[in-house]
Parts: structure tokens; C-alpha cells; sequence
């Protein structure tokens, strides 16, 4: 009977109480490693993105708020959501049903903020790029700052929404206590958080490349070879980005798009595929600012600068980065 109870999460509750779970010691090593280094890094490079966008006062454009938001959601993902996800399926639940159904509403929401940011990331360089003369008149201050709000709203409303039979019956889909499970329509979270986006930034980006295609092609018709060479590589440049990020992006959502729908019940080092797959999911956060940022010369330069302390600096804020 005592060894019965050392492998239940609440001895006293006996038969209702969930077993612990066995772990190789070697594995849970290796995850619980490789999960604090994913947080850690994606925490510190989207709060580096946090920090330059809102000190340096060159940078305060719209497209850089639209970045910093994308910063935000991503920074909150990688301190907060990411190594719970990684112990939550390895031990006891003893936080209770109510904070059981806050993380998933958090998670849920952060993780469709941030898409929602990529989608308009993606709007602001197709108007940038396909309708270049409306851009400044279209795309302002005010009407970012809008859709961003706007975009923060809809996914709190959207998380309580999807949500909401699990906030009417809280722990009503648990086998046992100890354990964190909620209810939600798989067929409706595929279909409003992988193929929907899917759809919108692929299409998007890919009349971005259409576009600066033939912009380039056109300018090197009119120009020097000199000038021709130069317009070559920027186009090679812009493509090859634009190819990187939504190459990633489907790199990051097809696992899990696989796993939902696989049948198989396979483990790696001790974990489910489907935790893996979600997992790959949360390195999004740490491949957006190293997509969306570090890519730009005036990242690179604010990095240098708030490494070396340079941001302390009376006047550091009006420093010019570009």
C-alpha cells in the first residue's frame, strides 16, 4: 500500500488521485536543459527587441511598433508559457483547476497575439511593397497602434470564447487529480491557428516576391550595369529573407499539423510526439526576432549598445541607428 501511494500525485485521495510519472533520470535531464536554454534565449533576445525599439527615438516608426508588439507577446511566451509547458506533462498539477484554465487561456492568448503580429507584419510590407505611394498616408502611427490594440483584444476574446465551456465546467475533463486538461475543438484550432494564417501570409508574401521581382527586373532595364548589379542583389536579398521566414514559419506549425493528425503515439527521449510538435510551435517565439530583427544593420548596431551599456548614456536615446 505505501509503495501504491509514493507513485500517486495526492496519497490521501487514493483512487482518484493521478500516478506520477516515470522518467529516466538521463532524459529529464536532457529536456529539462534544452527547455531552459529555448527560454532563456528566446526571453533575452525578444526583450533585447523590446529595449532598442522603445529607447532609441529613431526607431519609433510604425513598423517597428508592430515589431515590438510581435516582441511582447514572444517575451511573455518564452518567461512564462514555454517551461511550464515543458514540466506540465512530467509532474503532479497541484495549482488547481482555476489556474489550470488561466495558463491555457495565457497561452492560447499570447500565442494567437503573436500570430496575429506576423499577419500584420506581413500586411505592412505588402502595402509597402505592392502599393508603395498610398503607404505613408495608409499605414500611420494611429492606424498601427489601432490594429494592435485591435489585435490584443481579439485574442483575449478569442482564448475566453474558445474557452468557454471550460470556464462554465472548470475541471470537468480531468481522468484524476493531478492533472491539467481542458476541452477545445481540434478541428477549429487548426483551422483558426495554422491554416487560416497559413493561408494569409503565404499569399501575402508571395505577391511581396512577385512584386520586387518585377520591380527589380524593370529598374535594371532602365539603368547602368553598375547600378543593374546592385538592384540583382537586393532582389536575391529580399527574396531569400522573404523565402527564410515563411520557410521557418512552416517549419515551426507543420509538426504539429502532422502529429494532430497522426494516429501514432510515439515518444522521443521520454516525450509524446504531440508535446514535441507543440513545442516546436513555442520556438517560434525565438525564431521571430532573429527573422524580423536581426536581419536589419540597426539592430545589430542597438544590440552592441545596450550590451556595452551604452543606453545609460545621458542623450543615448536620439543616437542615430541608420
Amino acid at each position: 500500500m505505501v509503495m501504491d501511494e509514493i507513485g500517486l500525485c495526492f496519497p490521501h485521495l487514493h483512487n482518484s488521485s493521478c500516478r506520477k510519472s516515470k522518467i529516466d533520470p538521463t532524459e529529464n535531464l536532457i529536456t529539462n536543459v534544452l527547455l531552459g536554454f529555448a527560454s532563456m534565449l528566446t526571453s533575452v533576445l525578444n526583450l533585447l527587441v523590446i529595449i532598442a525599439v522603445t529607447h532609441f527615438r529613431q526607431l519609433h516608426t510604425s513598423t517597428n511598433l508592430l515589431l515590438l508588439s510581435l516582441a511582447v507577446s514572444d517575451f511573455l511566451f518564452g518567461l512564462v508559457v514555454i517551461p511550464v509547458h515543458g514540466i506540465k506533462w512530467k509532474i503532479c498539477w497541484t495549482l488547481g483547476d482555476l489556474m489550470c484554465l488561466v495558463y491555457y487561456t495565457l497561452s492560447l492568448t499570447l500565442f494567437t497575439s503573436s500570430v496575429g503580429n506576423i499577419i500584420l507584419i506581413s500586411v505592412d510590407r505588402y502595402v509597402a511593397i505592392c502599393q508603395p505611394l498610398f503607404y505613408q498616408s495608409r499605414v500611420t502611427r494611429k492606424v498601427v497602434s489601432t490594429c494592435i490594440c485591435a489585435c490584443w483584444l481579439y485574442s483575449v476574446g478569442y482564448s475566453i470564447l474558445f474557452l468557454h465551456e471550460n470556464y462554465m465546467h472548470p475541471g470537468k475533463y480531468k481522468s484524476c487529480e493531478g492533472e491539467c486538461v481542458i476541452y477545445y475543438s481540434e478541428a477549429a484550432d487548426l483551422l483558426m491557428s495554422c491554416v487560416i494564417p497559413f493561408c494569409i501570409i503565404i499569399c501575402l508574401y508571395t505577391r511581396v516576391v512577385i512584386v520586387a521581382v518585377s520591380q527589380a527586373r524593370a529598374m535594371r532595364s532602365q539603368v547602368t550595369a553598375v547600378t543593374s548589379k546592385t538592384s540583382k542583389r537586393s532582389e536575391i536579398k529580399a527574396v531569400r529573407n522573404l523565402g527564410i521566414i515563411v520557410a521557418v514559419y512552416l517549419a515551426c506549425y507543420l509538426p504539429y499539423l502532422i502529429a494532430a493528425y497522426s494516429e501514432t503515439h510515439l515518444t522521443i527521449l521520454g516525450t509524446p510526439l504531440i508535446v514535441i510538435a507543440i513545442s516546436i510551435i513555442c520556438l517560434n517565439s525565438l525564431m521571430n526576432p532573429l527573422m524580423y530583427t536581426m536581419l536589419f544593420p540597426w539592430f545589430r548596431k542597438a544590440i552592441k549598445l545596450i550590451v556595452t551599456l551604452q543606453v545609460l548614456k545621458p542623450g543615448s536615446t536620439d543616437l542615430k541607428m541608420f
